[in-house]
């Protein structure tokens, strides 16, 4: 049998436009060790593990006529070479210089004649730093045992470790007569579907995304009808087709102590931070903002499904991961810190305790902790829903307190790109990480040109919360 996308999957490639490709990225910062990490470890390290990540080795073909969706093929000329590339800063090597590079490889859509990814060793980093950036297709992101490159690379402890041999020969690519037939099989062999075949010679890409709201389990209807339109907001634009890229270094243990003394969860301390920065960034720019201001945040969060609370484990061998996505009204109205904490905590519990989540039950399993993943499984929920019910994307997935790896590099920071949907000039991302929260701003270059002053605001706003707890 072909392996062949879904629905979803397929809708991923046919909106894949200039102005929005769908991909996503991540940007990891090392500290060199004593012996070196250069291109070529990088290389031999990728071609030891991506056997781990078999669709890394295999690209997409088309069905000849559209009679089905596309399938996925093994690369018979694949070269990691082509994949794993090679940058440099010029000196000083700032972190602004790293951030405008991330934004221009960012800008640039996939080759969607090869396997569906790309990453960058950028050295030149001050402070004998060094970076590794990563995109990644949101279709090769499948919600079944999903890992992503990034996540092969890194190990717990500086020695690695062993993966066994890969022998992995790619198989032959099946010829367009034998992709006809396999879809015509498929449209016959399912009941009361015989009249497939005939559909299928005219199916094309606006078929195929028509799906999505099928595969989403009736999502979209439900929201159109519980949620009103998001507010008008100056982020909400037409965008371009270049990007900017920013990023803020926080403190893990500021958000524990917010959350110490005003309750709540880690996540809404998170979401009062980017509603002080989005009210300080709209008074910046002189628009109006009144006590009653809001904007909508569509909030993807990984959340545990009760096989996971009870250990059990899947059919799979594999936990699994359920991805709630909610949207929450952030007040950037309310001048007070504190209050505007109280919303956002009052505003996510009575959407958890009401199951007023979108997206929910989207089961996905993903084999260990996997922050890239699980960002991406995110990005996808946002851009199955209008852009009209929401103004800014915020994903938030926890990651692992003690240090990682690569090649006996150890990983300072990790900061999240997620996507842009058409229509939005801002999604903002972040990880915590070995007692860090990173906050990546990925952004239209037209559309928020002072994206860099974001992140101040967002630092900004959380030492405004920080100072109201007690000492």
């Amino acid at each position: 049998m072909p392996d062949r996308l879904s629905a979803l999957d397929a809708s991923f490639l046919y909106m894949d436009q200039p102005t929005t490709p769908m991909h996503l990225g991540s940007v990891a910062v090392f500290r060199k060790p004593r012996s070196g990490f250069d291109y070529e470890r990088l290389v031999e390290l990728i071609s030891g593990r991506i056997g781990l990540v078999p669709r890394y080795r295999q690209k997409i073909r088309q069905v000849p006529a559209g009679m089905a969706r596309p399938v996925w093929v093994d690369d018979t000329e694949f070269d990691v070479t082509y994949h794993v590339r090679r940058s440099a800063l010029p000196g000083p090597g700032t972190d602004r210089a790293l951030n405008e590079l991330v934004a221009r490889l960012m800008s640039r859509p996939l080759d969607h004649t090869r396997p569906l990814w790309e990453m960058y060793l950028v050295d030149g980093l001050s402070g004998g730093r060094v970076a590794i950036v990563t995109k990644t297709h949101q279709a090769m992101v499948d919600g079944v045992a999903s890992i992503d490159i990034s996540q092969v690379v890194l190990d717990d402890t500086p020695e690695g470790r062993d993966e066994p041999l890969d022998d992995w020969t790619a198989r032959p690519e099946p010829p367009p007569w034998r992709l006809v037939l396999d879809a015509m099989g498929e449209a016959v062999g399912r009941p009361g579907n015989a009249v497939e075949v005939a559909r299928a010679a005219v199916r094309d890409a606006t078929d195929t995304i028509t799906q999505v709201a099928g595969v989403a389990g009736g999502l979209l209807s439900a929201v159109r009808t519980a949620v009103r339109p998001a507010p008008t907001s100056p982020l909400n634009v037409p965008i371009s087709t270049q990007r900017r890229f920013a990023h803020a270094r926080t403190d893990l243990e500021d958000y524990r102590a917010v959350r110490r003394a005003h309750g709540g969860t880690i996540n809404d301390v998170v979401l009062t931070v980017i509603s002080g920065a989005l009210r300080n960034w709209l008074l910046s720019r002189g628009a109006s903002v009144t006590p009653s201001t809001t904007m909508r945040a569509m909030v993807p969060l990984s959340v545990r499904g009760e096989a996971e609370a009870t250990g059990a484990i899947n059919g799979a061998g594999l936990l699994g991961n359920r991805i709630a996505s909610y949207l929450v009204d952030l007040p950037v109205g309310e001048p007070n810190p504190v209050l505007r904490m109280h919303h956002v905590a009052h505003a996510m519990r009575e959407h958890k305790q009401s199951g007023q989540s979108v997206g929910a039950n989207a089961l996905v399993q993903v084999g260990g902790f996997a922050p890239p993943t699980l960002h991406a499984l995110g990005a996808r929920a946002a851009s199955g829903l209008s852009r009209r019910l929401f103004n800014v994307v915020v994903s938030n997935v926890p990651g692992p307190q003690h240090p990682l790896y690569a090649g006996g590099a150890r990983m300072l920071e990790m900061y999240p790109v997620v996507p842009l949907a058409k229509g939005q000039s801002l999604a903002v991302g972040l990880t915590s990480y070995d007692g860090g929260v990173f906050y990546g701003f990925n952004a239209d270059r037209d559309g928020m040109p002072d994206v860099d002053e974001f992140g101040d605001l967002v630092s900004e706003a959380l030492a405004e919360l920080v100072a109201t707890v007690p000492r």
